[in-house]
């Protein structure tokens, strides 16, 4: 269901940090090798931005430049978060903290409360409803389940933006937003569900965030323990981050630019949340130093696939539209979208169910197949469409693979094989993992063939069958392997949250697809009223829901169906239509799809600091216009290590070997009254760079690569008497506190 599926399921670890860099492009390699001060992936869908970070992470850590307690990479799913971790793993690079930005708050709030607060950590309420029901009750105010969902979303809503009770009616205006309730009466039952919490001593899902904010806010010790201990960020679908997490995240960070940021504006698509984009396209006023890497070939999706999606972006309007991405497929060519009217819904679900029993019977696979809807309450006569075809579906894609029952309960009896094995007799014809693991689980309810029908029995079934499926393929990976390393490897999978795939159609709200792809999406009631929603009124929103549509597009790898019925119910009045943002694109319409003057091609852009004057600057904006080559022989230079040099590294040294030994002993003493390693002060391959090019003034050492702004700021003036032949005093080493 993700990329990593279609990837080795159990890949050696690449042997050296070079190797970490093997089979990625120019500009993920551009990505995994920007090790220092603030960086910027715009990644269009399909691009490889989890490869592109992941890669820079274990680069970073096998190279020796990152440890890897220091770095936090945080993500919004705890799936993101898991596949993060796996992947991370697979390249050697355990032991990096990959977590939501919710589950990196918990565990310093739950480690520092007693030092900051006292006592224990209030309890945490799995479910707000009933308190915003009790505060609605206190306010004289009866809401029906809708509307108690509704106001539960806008306190939400109001936590996560900063609002306070008494700011609600203006913010809400001000975002555009359309209250459920009278604003005043939202206002009010927000302060009372503060209140009750506070008396019941309970917090919520969003106090974890605010609170967290609030003590690294108020305690300069406590703030000062956690930079010290995470000192490298990475924030990966950063155009969803709210402004109550930008804040926590500046917080983590002081005054430090250690950050990567990944994010495409073009799929943002939880502004009701409070997420915003701006903070993405901001980056760079914030960061004016910021290396910008653009990721456009996408490696999901065929031609076809991609120009749809292309297209619908094409006529987008607003911020977020200026900065789109253009798509560039990777893959080879696949077959035309279809594009498919019918009467009414049922005979749409029926459409459907019809064209997937197709594309199974030519070889499909179930599980690699997805229908997606904009409203969950859409997502029941498609079950009853599947269910009378005969095609096994799951609603649950989304859903904690290792929590579930069957998944657990089979994980205790394997465990126990392992431990016992010896004594079952069932086990003794079992020569080797594979079987040893069919035998255990056919006590749980497997079978060699599925069960007929649907059900909660097939979807047992279907979770005991992925787990025989991941022995196979971990028995064809590494054949010595035994019970209790399976077991092993089954329990890191838990941790990591990196499921194997479950066979059957996926069913899904286009929000629940984020992130996922399959090699066959069906996009269906793609029509005005509900793509866009008939509630999307102004402007921001219709463009969420363009949005909305692309991501669900992008989810598609080679086969992509959009379907739409002209009535909702056998008989009605055919006053539907297909939705607008389909206009100049299917067969048949008209509308003019343009290129539109924001569109972002691929590459790097480095940074400058707009206010930077002198020799300095000019320096650096020339050395932005340049392609890294040897100034030996003159080849274009693509490795890490040969661009922090300027030569090939079998191209003769000129380097003055009394500034390097000098420029060593500096080094040492400087990285020992900073109390860190000395690489963090310079690397090897930035001493050898330095000692060649023997840098006479500010502009020349600036133009070295590994000599970023905040390095020429703190050592400059040292390094320059160093390769002056000028002595210098320990008391002017380090003195602006390290890098």
């Amino acid at each position: 269901m993700t990329a990593a599926t279609h990837s080795t399921l159990f890949p050696q670890v690449p042997e050296s940090a070079d190797a970490v860099l093997d089979g990625l492009d120019p500009e993920q390699r551009a990505v995994a090798t920007a090790l220092h001060g603030p960086v910027c992936v715009l990644a269009g869908a399909g691009t490889g931005k989890t490869r592109a970070i992941t890669h820079r992470i274990a680069y970073g850590v096998r190279a020796g430049i990152l440890q890897p307690n220091t770095v936090l990479a945080v993500t919004f799913t705890n799936r993101a978060a898991g596949e993060m971790r796996g992947r991370l793993r697979q390249l050697g690079a355990g032991g990096v903290q990959a977590r939501t930005f919710h589950s990196a708050a918990l565990r310093q709030l739950q480690f520092f409360w007693p030092k900051a607060v006292g006592g224990e950590l209030p309890r945490i309420v799995d479910r707000k409803l009933q308190i915003v029901a009790d505060a609605a009750a206190a306010c004289r105010v009866r809401l029906d389940r809708g509307e108690l969902r509704d106001v539960t979303a806008e306190i939400e809503w109001c936590k996560v933006t900063q609002t306070v009770p008494t700011d609600y009616a203006a913010a809400a205006h001000k975002a555009g937003r359309e209250s459920p309730r009278n604003p005043a009466e939202i206002a009010q039952i927000y302060a009372n569900y503060e209140t009750l919490k506070r008396d019941r001593s309970v917090i919520d899902f969003e106090d974890v965030l605010l609170l967290t904010v609030g003590i690294l806010q108020d305690r300069q010790d406590i703030a000062e323990q956690v930079r010290a201990q995470y000192q490298h960020f990475v924030v990966d679908e950063y155009q969803d981050v709210s402004p109550l997490q930008q804040r926590l995240l500046d917080l983590w960070l002081g005054e430090r630019d250690s950050l990567c940021v990944v994010g495409d504006a073009s799929q943002t698509i939880y502004s009701f949340t409070g997420a915003t984009p701006d903070h993405l396209l901001n980056f760079r006023t914030r960061h004016p130093s910021a290396t910008v890497v653009k990721l456009v070939r996408d490696y999901r999706s065929s031609p076809q696939v991609v120009h749809l999606a292309n297209g619908i972006l094409s006529r987008a309007t607003g911020r977020a539209a200026e900065h789109r991405l253009e798509l560039i497929s990777q893959r080879e060519a696949g077959p035309e979208p279809v594009y498919v009217e019918y009467a009414d819904e049922p005979a749409e679900a029926e459409g459907a169910a019809r064209r997937i029993r197709e594309l199974i019977a030519a070889g499909v696979s179930a599980g690699e197949i997805a229908i997606l809807f904009r409203t969950n309450g859409q997502s029941e006569i498609y079950e009853q469409a599947l269910a009378d075809a005969g095609v096994p579906y799951q609603l649950r894609g989304a859903e904690r693979f290792f929590e579930r029952a069957e998944v657990r309960k089979a994980g205790h009896a394997l465990r126990a094989a392992a431990r016992f094995g010896g004594n079952d007799a069932g086990l003794d014809e079992a020569v080797d993992l594979p079987s040893q693991v069919r035998a255990v689980l056919s006590g749980e309810g497997w079978t060699s063939e599925p069960p007929a029908g649907s059900g909660a029995v097939r979807d047992r079934w279907e979770s005991l069958a992925a787990l025989v499926r991941l022995a196979e393929d971990f028995a064809q990976a590494r054949p010595e392997v035994t019970l209790a390393d399976f077991v092993a490897e089954l329990d890191e999978r838990a941790n990591a949250q990196h499921a194997p795939t479950v066979e059957g159609v996926t069913l899904a709200s286009l929000h629940a697809a984020k992130g996922l792809e399959w090699d066959a999406v069906f996009l269906v009631g793609v029509a005005e009223g509900m793509m866009p929603i008939t509630y999307a009124k102004t402007d921001e929103q219709i463009e969420e829901e363009r949005r909305l549509l692309y991501v669900g597009v992008t989810r598609a790898r080679r086969h992509l169906g959009v379907s739409w019925a002209l009535s909702r119910s056998p008989g009605g009045r055919p006053g539907r239509r297909a939705s607008r943002f389909l206009d100049g694109l299917r067969p048949g319409s008209t509308g003019s799809v343009g290129r539109g003057a924001g569109v972002g091609r691929g590459g790097v852009e480095l940074g400058t600091r707009p206010d930077a004057k002198g020799p300095l600057a000019g320096a650096r904006r020339r050395a932005n216009r340049k392609v890294a080559r040897c100034r030996v022989c003159g080849r274009t230079l693509t490795e890490a290590g040969e661009m922090k040099l300027m030569r090939c590294e079998d191209c003769p040294s000129d380097m003055d070997e009394g500034v390097y030994e000098r420029l060593v002993e500096w080094r040492a003493r400087t990285a020992a009254g900073l109390g860190q390693p000395a690489f963090c002060v310079f690397t090897d391959k930035t001493l050898i760079a330095i000692a060649e090019a023997a840098p006479d003034d500010e502009a020349e050492l600036s133009r070295i690569p590994g000599v970023g702004m905040r390095k020429f700021r703190t050592y400059g003036s040292d390094v320059l008497a160093i390769c002056a032949g000028q002595t210098v005093s320990d008391e002017s080493e380090g003195a602006d506190g390290g890098d």
